[in-house]
């Protein structure tokens, strides 16, 4: 038989579980490395709703280079075309915003004229929404720690899920009406272009009886 005491480890940790659980639901942090090109851009996008904190930290990978490092220009934009973050020249850097906008966001990479001719690597620490958040201040700020800390956190991946699927239920929504639209537009273009195959084939039709009524064929 299992005792009653057996149970409480499990008990305790399924908070937890449920919140990595959850955490996967919801865009989060990413880490990526690019390897840009002697000359020319690459750039990273990520699709983001409006209202989430974006933070992200980027850096030239050296290698152990202690002389002649590297310098990168890095450029962020908005889904309109907004400048969101510019900087040139720089080995390392950070950006952050709270998105306005929904749709791709967009940051691009390129290595410093004076450098080019050599490839580098970078890395790109992208965090969104609640990976973003720093949960220690929240802690020390509320004096929260524990399970209590774990269910904030468990509440706020909800909240993003919830976020998250209302985003995409109006994406479906516009989705679905431009889909409308353009199921409308192919109907009626198919009922124009059988209409003017019939008024043509009339017309010819009409035209080849007459032909023929006055070369008295018929």
């Amino acid at each position: 038989m299992r005792r009653q005491g057996e149970a409480i480890p499990v008990l305790a940790e399924a908070p937890l579980l449920l919140l990595c659980s959850l955490i996967l639901l919801v865009p989060g942090a990413s880490g990526v490395w690019l390897n840009l090109p002697a000359s020319g851009t690459k750039c990273v996008s990520e699709e983001i709703q409006p209202n989430v904190v974006v933070l992200a930290d980027y850096g030239v990978i050296h290698e152990g280079q202690t002389d002649n490092l590297t310098t990168i220009s890095v450029k962020v934009t908005s889904p309109y075309g907004n400048t969101l973050h510019e900087k040139d020249h720089v080995p390392t850097g950070q950006f952050a915003f709270t998105t306005t906008e929904a749709g791709n966001y967009l940051a691009c990479f390129w290595i410093d004229g004076g450098n080019q001719g050599v490839e580098t690597s970078i890395s790109i620490d992208w965090k969104i929404g609640i990976a973003a958040k720093d949960w220690d201040s929240v802690a020390k700020k509320e004096k929260i720690e524990g399970v209590e800390l774990e269910l904030t956190k468990l509440e706020a991946a909800v909240r993003a899920i919830h976020d998250n699927l209302l985003y995409l239920k109006s994406k479906e929504a516009d989705m679905r009406e431009v889909s409308e639209r353009t199921n409308a537009r192919i109907a009626w273009y198919s009922i124009f272009s059988l209409a003017l195959c019939i008024s043509v084939s009339i017309l010819q039709l009409w035209h080849l009886q007459r032909y023929f009524q006055k070369k008295k064929l018929i």
